[in-house]
């Protein structure tokens, strides 16, 4: 039997569109929309897509920084009865997010820079379990060392790291409630590839160590890859195709991650003079009815264009097309 630690059925996210003082916007952009999936404990489960594809929202949702328009959030803890978060008041949030913690893209505004490390890693300490003075330093030591960080940077402030070094203090940080899982928006997007390969080294190996359960966010497909046990590709508010990384990449079954995976660059000429070109990335809208990827998929027919697609199993693979597994 599977232990699920997160389950999320059918969940919205809806931001009225235009209006104004005197007038009620009658339209809504769906960011997120009728969204289901489960995540393992003990797994890395990645969720990819283009800028505005609705990715950071869902997790967004998920921490309830953003509050859900409809759906249900279930946060199975290793100790006490399933958390709804949907439905969860607001004073009983900070205790959820003891187990439930976030890195965030930028590890440059989202570390305060009138904050010392020790005061920046350690507020979720002095809150959760009442550390101060030498036990909250040994602590944040500690913390510090588990993410590669010398013990010394105590009372810097973050102006003196380097990007790489801002966002293990941001991981850090994450990590100092001991929580069970932790959700990753776009963490190593605003760092260079080399560092982008050491950070998620770290999280790979701080994933054995703590026995974390990720949920990682990502624009970059290529970066998911090696990382991510299942992959969940989202479109415009939509996962189009849910899969384990390794069937993914072999071989994708909705036509919006083949173009994605066809827009990763590849270093070997004749490779990329072989390969197809990409035609239906996304340019921001949507079609107006039927599948919302219609107007720039190479294989859309008229049923495209005017039903919603289904929902299909195909290969284990979870597909949102009307062609699945005959393309």
């Amino acid at each position: 039997m599977t232990d699920t630690i997160l389950e999320v059925r059918n969940l919205d996210k809806h931001f009225p569109l235009g209006g104004g003082m005197f007038r009620k916007s009658t339209d809504v952009v769906k960011a997120v929309d009728d969204i289901t999936f489960d995540v393992q404990r003990g797994e890395a489960f990645g969720v990819v897509g283009e800028s505005g594809s609705g990715k950071t929202t869902l997790g967004r949702c998920i921490m309830r920084v953003l509050d859900p328009t409809n759906g249900t959030i279930s946060f199975n803890r290793k100790e006490g009865n399933p958390v709804e978060l949907v439905t969860a008041e607001k004073r009983a949030l900070p205790d959820v997010w003891r187990d439930m913690r976030m890195v965030f893209q930028d590890p440059q505004s989202s570390l305060n820079p009138r904050l010392r490390v020790i005061d920046i890693v350690g507020q979720a300490l002095r809150k959760s379990e009442g550390l101060r003075g030498r036990a909250l330093a040994d602590r944040v030591s500690e913390l510090l060392e588990q993410v590669g960080l010398r013990p010394e940077f105590l009372m810097r402030y973050p102006n003196a790291f380097s990007g790489g070094q801002r966002q293990r203090l941001g991981i850090a940080r994450a990590l100092a409630t001991k929580p069970e899982l932790v959700i990753a928006d776009e963490a190593v997007s605003a760092l260079d590839v080399s560092i982008q390969a050491q950070t998620l080294n770290l999280l790979q190996d701080l994933q054995d160590t703590f026995a974390l359960t990720y949920i990682f966010i990502a624009h970059d497909i290529a970066v998911v890859e090696h990382f991510c046990d299942r992959i969940a590709v989202m479109y415009l508010g939509q996962i189009v195709e849910l899969s384990t990384s390794e069937a993914l990449f072999r071989n994708p079954k909705h036509p919006y991650t083949r173009a994605l995976l066809s827009a990763v660059p590849i270093p070997d000429p004749r490779a990329r003079k072989s390969r197809r070109l990409p035609t239906g990335l996304s340019d921001g809208s949507e079609a107006k009815t039927g599948c919302r990827f219609s107007n720039r998929c190479p294989h859309a027919t008229d049923i495209c264009r005017s039903q919603n697609p289904p929902r299909k199993q195909v290969d284990g693979a979870d597909v949102l097309c009307h062609f699945a597994g005959e393309i």
